[in-house]
Parts: structure tokens; sequence; C-alpha cells
């Protein structure tokens, strides 16, 4: 009897609380690439900002982010658990 196998509770949750922080700043970091990826438009029909529209913030810098948040995302929910 002194070989008695404990059973572990599940806790009800699906991630540890480390996975669910790398997740909250994955979807932080989405929701911050696409607002660097918003505005440079014109009020005016008739005006074009090509400069504004395709600028490094737009083109480079916030898809870059956008698909770390992703990355980061796929990351926290395949690790695994620390038992």
């Amino acid at each position: 009897m002194g070989n008695e196998v404990k059973k572990e509770e599940p806790s009800g949750f699906v991630f540890e609380k480390q996975g669910y922080i790398l997740v909250l700043v994955g979807i932080i970091m989405i929701i911050l690439g696409f607002a660097l990826m918003s505005g440079g438009g014109s009020d005016d029909p008739n005006y074009f900002n090509a400069d504004e529209i395709f600028s490094f913030r737009r083109i480079t810098l916030a898809p870059t982010i956008v698909m770390a948040g992703f990355a980061l995302e796929i990351y926290a929910i395949m690790r695994k658990p620390k038992n």
C-alpha cells in the first residue's frame, strides 16, 4: 500500500498562468500592429499622399508586429505546461 498513485485534480483551466499571459501579450501585439496600419487617408478625394500610405510603419513595421503576435499566440497554445 506504499505505492499509492496521486491523481491530480483538474483545475478547470486550459492553460497555466504563464500561458494566459502569453496569449494576452500576443493579442495586444496583434491589436497594436493593426492600429499602426490604420490611417493615411485623406478627406480630399483629389489628394493622394503616397509617402504617408506607403510609409515604413504601414508597409513593414506593422505587419511584422502582427505576424510576431500570431507566432506568439501559436507558441502560447502549443507549449507544454510544466509539471
